[in-house]
């Protein structure tokens, strides 16, 4: 997949940082000495754990090089480095007391080792704390999965599910935590975004689950197609509200875990 785009990310920065606030205010230490902000993206995230934790070690990290240097630019205070999720573990003396992923872990396949061993990296007393987006029954995901579905695009996009990387039930979240942890918290939330039409629907997505979609296509053409369809589509699944704005649902996973002292 090529890199990620920080400004067409940031068109919807608040939406998308509310969960991430949200998962803050659920997590304690109070004062970690260590934070990790894993998929930090352009440093929304981060300027959270940073607000909140001002004398701590906080470190982001993530895959991508335009989301750093984006990151950098906006929190030259912080050390962010490039690394894979999937293989990243932290040196054996700087456990952290916090691993922080917003957003980041529905990229990384294989869950039911991934998180276990995220948990068993982190310091005694440490907190796991990720939010997920959960959302891939909503029309937005069916409908760019319907279309890429079909010709001509479906010879170009080929198997959708391979698309995406599978994400867990939020119980089977909890039972690969609950034996670890000395306390383990599991909720939904599904967030209600005022959208001003069915292009900013499209544009919200195009920033994250609809990326893999569109960069299969070969030429301008065939994605203005494939865009064209998917939001003539989009609108018919949103109707207007009483002001003539769509409601985009948003459901999220959130799993915050804490390792004994």
């Amino acid at each position: 997949m090529s890199d990620w785009n920080p400004e067409l990310y940031r068109r919807y920065e608040d939406e998308r940082t509310r969960p991430a606030g949200d998962l803050l205010a659920r997590v304690v230490p109070d004062a970690p000495r260590r934070v990790v902000d894993l998929g930090c993206g352009p440093g929304n995230s981060t300027e959270l754990l940073a607000r909140r934790y001002p004398d701590a070690d906080i470190a982001g990290i993530d895959n991508s090089r335009q989301m750093l240097a984006d990151a950098r630019q906006r929190l030259p205070g912080i050390r962010f480095e490039h690394g894979d999720i999937a293989t990243w573990r932290p040196a054996p003396d700087a456990a952290p007391d916090l691993l922080y992923a917003n957003a980041s872990l529905q990229w990384v396949g294989g869950h039911d080792t991934l998180v276990p061993r995220l948990f068993d990296d982190l310091a005694p007393g440490g907190v796991l704390a990720v939010q997920m987006p959960d959302n891939r029954n909503e029309p937005t995901h069916r409908l760019m999965r319907e279309v890429a579905a079909e010709a001509p695009w479906a010879a170009h996009i080929g198997d959708t599910a391979a698309l995406r990387t599978g994400v867990l039930a939020i119980g089977d979240y909890y039972d690969l935590l609950a034996p670890r942890a000395a306390r383990v918290d599991v909720w939904h939330t599904v967030y209600q975004h005022p959208m001003a039409s069915a292009a900013s629907i499209v544009e919200w997505v195009r920033g994250t689950g609809l990326k893999p979609f569109v960069e299969r296509l070969p030429d301008e053409a065939s994605r203005a197609g494939y865009l064209a369809e998917y939001e003539r589509r989009i609108a018919a699944a949103y109707r207007p509200h009483a002001d003539g704005r769509l409601l985009l649902a948003f459901p999220r996973m959130f799993i915050v875990a804490q390792r004994a002292p």
